[in-house]
């Protein structure tokens, strides 16, 4: 196949480029407008492959994404690119309605035009695969509840509310005019190239420099993590043999709360890098609570059994496993780490073209 994917410069959207160019005999076309989380660094291993493709563009400019489609003739969408940051949606939610919402309509609309125009066996087989998050069912009440494929959908922040959207826009597009789409909604990832706001590699690197871990409230939010590896397998499963039409849920099985994640970091990096920094004696000592972020859910947590019973998934990954393999890869990745944080990853932008 020839597989367009939207955002795959960012953390997820690497990690489904690496994945197929590494395990699979297709074709990548990555369309990423390289924002503020839009790493090249993250996809050298696989840059010079013959079957990987970058093109530079906004999901936004109707012109360029019907441009895309009609010089790449792609046989399948996997759609990622998306502002992703709750805090950053709060303080400026205008960029996730243009891009979350805005961007999902004009690449429904150019792939609607593109899938209109082929022959009949070629649009049996195209796929328009939209890739969401569970934030868009918002919290959980009790301890026993998990998110269904059919959980109503009540997102509490402007970044899930402008993915709750776009879900809607493609199950529309769906049944409207019969783009075959298919949705996905996944727990928590975290794993190598993570940017580094993300909790995960924000309390490794800080601790790392000796500077506060700091905690939302009292930390005891909870959540479903998934390791991005685990989840770029699932996802390529869907789109090669999910039905059209369905929404898989996609979770880790690994619900944690987010203090006992932050300790589980400090307790392995005593054993991975026992070499502090001036000052501190145990990394734990580093955490801070601070004030938490306004509505912040406090429980998420998947029920992934439809994608294991119908499509064979289930994650490879348990937490401690993923978390020591992810600990590991930013003990090993110190450089990626810092062009990250002084910026200059983002350079390539400028020799960046499509």
């Amino acid at each position: 196949m020839k597989i367009i994917v939207t955002g795959g410069a960012g953390f997820i959207g690497s990690a489904v480029v690496r994945h197929i160019i590494r395990n699979t005999a297709d074709t990548v076309v990555n369309v990423d407008k390289l924002t503020y989380a839009g790493n090249l660094e993250s996809l050298a291993g696989i840059a010079d492959d013959p079957r990987y493709v970058f093109e530079r563009a906004d999901i936004c400019d109707a012109a360029e994404m019907s441009r895309l489609f009609r010089e790449h003739r792609p046989d399948a969408v996997m759609h990622l690119a998306a502002e992703s940051h709750v805090d950053r949606s709060i303080d400026g939610p205008a960029d996730f309605i243009q891009t979350n919402i805005v961007g999902t309509y004009t690449l429904l609309e150019a792939a609607r035009e593109y899938w209109r125009g082929l022959p009949e066996e070629a649009r049996q087989g195209f796929r328009f695969h939209h890739i969401s998050t569970d934030e868009v069912y918002g919290d959980l009440e009790g301890p026993e509840e998990l998110f269904t494929e059919t959980t109503p959908y009540a997102p509490s922040s402007p970044y899930s509310a402008s993915k709750a959207s776009s879900d809607h826009l493609v199950r529309a597009w769906r049944r409207t005019y019969g783009l075959p789409a298919l949705i996905t909604n996944c727990s928590n990832n975290y794993g190598p190239y993570h940017f580094p706001e993300k909790l995960i590699p924000l309390m490794i690197l800080n601790a790392l420099e000796g500077k506060p871990l700091p905690v939302y409230g009292e930390g005891n939010q909870v959540r479903d993590w998934l390791y991005v590896e685990d989840h770029a397998r699932a996802l390529y499963r869907v789109l090669t043999e999910g039905a059209v039409g369905e929404t898989y849920n996609i979770g880790g099985h690994n619900e944690k709360r987010n203090i006992e994640v932050v300790h589980a970091i400090c307790e392995l990096l005593e054993t991975l890098h026992p070499e502090k920094p001036a000052g501190v004696e145990h990394y734990a000592d580093l955490i801070t609570f601070v004030a938490d972020r306004p509505g912040h859910d406090l429980r998420y947590a998947i029920d992934a059994a439809k994608i294991g019973r119908e499509l064979g998934w289930s994650p490879r990954e348990t937490f401690e496993t993923g978390l020591r393999k992810t600990v590991q890869w930013y003990l090993d990745n110190r450089e990626w780490c810092r062009h990250v944080q002084d910026g200059s990853y983002q350079r390539e932008r400028l020799g960046a073209g499509g």
